[in-house]
């Protein structure tokens, strides 16, 4: 059983189609809304892991439309 964040992701979500990773996306960011956001931090600066994590999905949402094995016309 994953225990983390990230342990559930790889294990789980990624392996779902991209309509039901919206769909829980939406789910989650729904729930946050309801919740107490006191807990979120609402600065307008990036830290540097805010950077890497938006750089790391970048390459990887566009290692999804231009896969390898694929040539770019």
């Amino acid at each position: 059983m994953p225990t983390s964040a990230q342990e559930i992701y790889i294990q789980i979500v990624r392996t779902l189609p991209p309509t039901e990773q919206l769909r829980l996306a939406n789910l989650i960011l729904n729930e946050l809304v309801v919740q107490d956001l006191s807990v979120i931090d609402q600065s307008d600066r990036w830290t540097d892991q805010d950077q890497a994590e938006l750089a790391n999905f970048s390459l990887q949402y566009a290692a999804t439309l231009f896969p390898e094995d694929e040539a770019i016309q």
